[in-house]
C-alpha cells in the first residue's frame, strides 16, 4: 500500500529534511518510527528537502509497505515514536502512482520577518528579527518583477538538484500584521534557497540601499553575486504543497 503523510515540523533542532548519516533529520526520525512499527527498512519520499533550521506547517510524503497495521495506529504509532518538533497531521492511503515529490504542481513558501524595534524571545526562532525601517511598498513593488516565468539563477545557491534554473512564480506578496511582515511566495517549483535569497535581497529594496528597478536587474543579470545575503532558515516556513 501507499501511504501519504503531512508532516508538520520545528525545524530549529534539526539538520534538514534529507537523512544524513550522524545527523538528526526530520526524514530520519520518521524512518526510524516507521521501521520500529513494520519490523522493515521503510523508504520516505519527500516533496522535497528543507535545510537545517527550516520549519514545514504541512510538508508531503510517501512511503510503500506491506502491512495489516490500520491508517489510523500508522499516524499514532508515528507520533509516539518520533522526537518532539514533528507531529503526523495526517495519515491516509493514496493510489499506487502517488509520490509526493513527482505529483507535486507546486509550493507555497511562507517568510516571517520581525520588524520591530526589540527581539520577542518567543518568536526569535520563527522569523527573521529586523529592527530597522523598511519601504515595504518598495518592496512589494520589486516582488511583483517576479511573478511569471523566468530565470531565477541570480537567487540559486551551488548545489541545486535541477535541470535548469527557470521556474513559474504565480503569487509573491507582503502582508503587514502588528509586528511582523510576512512574505508569501508561490510557485511550480523552487531552487536551493531560493526564498531566502530572494527575500535577502528584498530587504535590501526595504532599506533602500536598491530601487526595485534595480532589484530587476540583478533578477535578470542571472549572477547569485549581484543579490542580497541569504535570508536566515529560521524565518523559513513550507507552508503548503499544491498538488
Amino acid at each position: 500500500m501507499n501511504f501519504k503523510i503531512i508532516v508538520q515540523y520545528d525545524g530549529t533542532k534539526y539538520f534538514g529534511w534529507q537523512k544524513q548519516p550522524d545527523m538528526v533529520t526530520i526524514q530520519g526520525e520518521i524512518e526510524k518510527a516507521l521501521k520500529i512499527m513494520t519490523g522493515k527498512k521503510v523508504g520516505l519520499q519527500g516533496s522535497g528537502r528543507t535545510d537545517a533550521g527550516v520549519h514545514a506547517i504541512a510538508q508531503v510524503a510517501n512511503f510503500k509497505c506491506d502491512t495489516n497495521i490500520p491508517v489510523g495506529d500508522f499516524k499514532r504509532g508515528m507520533n509516539g515514536l518520533i522526537g518532539d518538533g514533528i507531529n503526523i497531521r495526517s495519515c491516509e492511503i493514496v493510489p499506487d502512482d502517488f509520490h509526493a515529490r513527482f505529483s507535486a504542481k507546486g509550493k507555497i513558501y511562507l517568510y516571517r520577518i520581525l520588524n520591530s524595534l526589540s527581539v520577542d524571545v518567543f518568536n526569535r526562532q520563527y522569523s527573521w528579527f529586523f529592527h530597522r525601517d523598511l519601504n515595504i511598498d518598495n518592496m512589494q513593488k520589486a516582488a511583483n518583477f517576479l511573478i511569471g516565468e523566468h530565470d531565477f539563477k541570480s537567487f540559486e545557491n551551488t548545489g541545486s538538484p535541477r535541470n535548469n534554473s527557470i521556474r513559474i512564480v504565480r503569487h509573491a506578496e507582503f502582508v503587514k500584521e502588528n509586528d511582523f511582515l510576512l512574505f508569501e511566495i508561490e510557485g511550480n517549483g523552487f531552487l536551493r534557497n531560493m526564498v531566502r535569497n530572494i527575500v535577502g535581497t528584498l530587504i535590501e529594496v526595504g532599506l533602500e540601499r536598491f530601487t526595485p528597478s534595480e532589484f530587476r536587474l540583478i533578477f535578470e543579470s542571472k549572477d547569485r553575486s549581484n543579490a542580497g545575503t541569504t535570508a536566515p532558515s529560521n524565518g523559513l516556513f513550507l507552508k503548503k504543497v499544491l498538488y
